[in-house]
């Protein structure tokens, strides 16, 4: 609702203007889907998003800069981004940019995945953390993602409580399913109650094994009950990591590397990395409907690093490359079209924050774009369209790696390595 103050002959135009900008508001609320409508639609793909340039989130992007980002995700077809907490600036920031958009140009079109951070008591301090206790902050944090659903409606889809919350793996911070399920159920109060848009959809995002698909350790009561309670459940797997810690999937025999090109056997391996992906998904299909539930699953993350001084580089599993990252890429995307399973690719652009003492460690560099803009191979052909002509970030416009040379991409990229003495 807008509120006119009476204005004279000379404020006409200025009654105009504000009544257009009222209308184009308007408009663009009237094109908002809900998460039933959006999830698992192959027009409206799916990122995990983060917009940080430098090797500290202590350097928060501005609004202009996320908008710039939401230009070049939009020209891409990407309709619905992921978000991990909201205890910093960038979230209520990023509304605030796609707000802006839409207000600018109606049909501009982006909805978010909005993640609540919960944490363990004594997470990421010098004290003993208890796994079975919350941190006292988790409701500061939900109480302010409620505050941005509320102010966002059009644009806020979906909360996701905790992101890779329950695995163990995540030892600073993981929690029991009890803790996630108390605020899943708030959230699900607040919505019987009016107090939280009837259609936002509620999840958790978190690893396979946590959603009962791997480890039956963690198969529980309250699991069951959590899986009941969210309205869809929001898995991830990264076959990449496994090339390293369950790397069956990945090893080539001596049989496999008969008479195949390097390439050949870089497909194949791929098509495997999606297989495996697929089922880690039927895993937690499987156990969902074991307990005789039947709700959508979507891809809460997957995605493929392009560099590694570790564990996946060149001592490694050789995972890491342009090459294999664009492979999966649009192997993943075409099998999520194809079963109506949303996928949140992890990431939209690499964030040097997430291992800053080691500049070519794997974390920083899972995403589709540099943190200077240019497209990694996976979307060198977005470039020759024209998809991002007139889009630039940072300033400068969207261009190609490795200096647009194409046999410049493959000097880096190896193939497994084939396992001795594997015909015995």
């Amino acid at each position: 609702m807008s509120t006119m103050k009476i204005i004279g002959i000379n404020g006409f135009f200025t009654l105009v203007l504000l009544f257009s900008v009222s209308c184009n508001t308007q408009h663009s609320n009237m094109k908002s889907k809900t998460a039933a409508e959006i999830l698992g639609n192959p027009r409206y793909e799916a990122i995990s998003y983060g917009g940080y340039r430098k090797t500290t989130r202590d350097a928060q992007p501005s609004v202009a800069e996320l908008k710039e980002d939401m230009k070049i995700l939009h020209a891409m077809g990407i309709r619905i981004v992921r978000t991990y907490n909201v205890h910093l600036p960038q979230a209520a920031n990023l509304l605030k940019a796609i707000s802006e958009l839409k207000v600018k140009n109606p049909d501009f079109e982006m909805y978010v995945m909005l993640g609540a951070w919960i944490d363990c008591l004594n997470a990421w301090t010098d004290k003993v953390v208890n796994h079975y206790v919350g941190s006292p902050r988790n409701e500061q944090e939900i109480t302010k993602a409620v505050e941005l659903a509320n102010q966002y409606p059009d644009i806020v889809k979906i909360i996701a409580v905790g992101n890779e919350a329950m695995i163990r793996w995540q030892a600073s911070y993981y929690v029991q399913p009890n803790i996630i399920l108390k605020w899943v159920t708030h959230l699900q109060d607040l919505k019987k109650e009016g107090k939280l848009p009837n259609d936002l959809w509620i999840t958790c995002s978190d690893d396979f094994a946590s959603w009962g698909g791997g480890d039956t350790s963690y198969h529980n009561e309250d699991l069951e009950a959590l899986i009941a309670a969210v309205d869809y459940i929001s898995m991830h797997t990264y076959p990449f990591h496994n090339t390293h810690y369950n790397p069956a999937f990945w090893e080539i025999t001596q049989e496999d590397a008969k008479d195949k090109t390097p390439r050949q056997l870089i497909d194949a391996v791929m098509l495997r990395a999606r297989d495996f992906a697929v089922s880690q998904y039927n895993d937690v299909k499987k156990y969902m409907n074991s307990l005789g539930i039947e709700k959508p699953i979507h891809i809460g993350e997957t995605g493929w690093a392009t560099t590694s001084s570790g564990f996946y580089g060149r001592k490694g599993s050789h995972a890491a490359d342009q090459y294999k990252q664009a492979a999966y890429y649009k192997l993943m995307r075409a099998w999520a079209k194809e079963n109506g399973v949303s996928c949140f690719y992890f990431e939209a652009f690499d964030e040097p924050w997430k291992d800053a003492h080691n500049p070519k460690g794997s974390e920083n560099h899972f995403g589709l774009m540099t943190v200077d803009g240019k497209a990694k191979y996976a979307l060198w052909d977005m470039v020759d369209n024209g998809t991002f002509d007139e889009l630039s970030r940072n300033g400068a416009p969207i261009t190609k790696t490795f200096n647009r040379n194409k046999e410049n991409v493959f000097i880096s990229v190896l193939p497994p390595n084939i396992l001795e003495n594997s015909q015995n």
